[in-house]
């Protein structure tokens, strides 16, 4: 049991720990099972539809569920839901991040074409569809940083540092995280996203910082799918 201030634990139980582990081995088994269940090519046009908007919240909601059953009682501070120390200099860090990623992202790209395997990103504008492309926008741009970063940069990252270390906090919670997507050739892109989007996390002693930088990313796709 992990040090106890006003009712709050400081540590992550290992009990925790495991509960985290089952949660994306579970994420993980539905989604390859789902992506190796799928025929052909995905459709190009998922971020077009009212459906894939509501499965996308009933599926974070769910997640977002269990995440803060698992976190219950734990202090948030633990968790990284705390101001960075300066968010000046968090800022240089999200930045410098942000380039990282793109530049990993461009560079991976010409060999594995990771986006090709998703089939999220949309090829052209369509404003005909421009509500239901607005909906996927806030799912997957502002819900699903939050969530994601809660469960593998929060939760995720303060169990595996608190029963090993820091270090093996950043390599399991990135591995967990691309795994948790079902996908193959993407999923070294996803990994080394994941490695820094928790890099930031230690960086900053900030859940916050790794918030922001996902949904930039995210956003930024997006935007640029449909624009460029």
């Amino acid at each position: 049991m992990g040090a106890v201030v006003l009712g709050r634990l400081t540590e992550v139980p290992r009990p925790r720990l495991i509960g985290w582990a089952i949660l994306v081995a579970v994420l993980a088994s539905i989604s390859y099972a789902a992506n190796f269940a799928t025929e052909g090519d995905p459709p190009d046009d998922v971020l077009y539809r009212w459906s894939t908007a509501v499965g996308g919240l009933v599926q974070y909601a769910i997640i977002l569920a269990v995440v803060l059953a698992l976190a219950r009682g734990i202090a948030p501070d633990t968790l990284g839901l705390r101001r960075p120390k300066s968010w000046k200099g968090a800022a240089g860090w999200i930045l410098a991040a942000l380039v990282a990623v793109w530049i990993v992202g461009a560079i991976l790209n010409i060999f594995l074409e990771a986006g090709e395997e998703q089939g999220l990103v949309p090829d052209s504008w369509d404003s005909d569809r421009a509500v239901p492309f607005a909906a996927n926008f806030v799912v997957v741009a502002l819900v699903a940083p939050v969530v994601e970063e809660l469960t593998y940069r929060g939760l995720g990252f303060a169990a595996v540092r608190d029963a090993m270390t820091a270090g093996a906090a950043v390599i399991v919670t990135a591995l967990a995280f691309g795994l948790a997507h079902g996908l193959v050739v993407a999923l070294p892109v996803l990994t080394i996203f994941g490695a820094i989007l928790a890099w930031l996390r230690l960086k900053t002693e900030s859940l916050y910082p790794p918030i922001i930088l996902h949904a930039l990313f995210n956003g930024a796709a997006l935007i640029a799918a449909v624009t460029v």
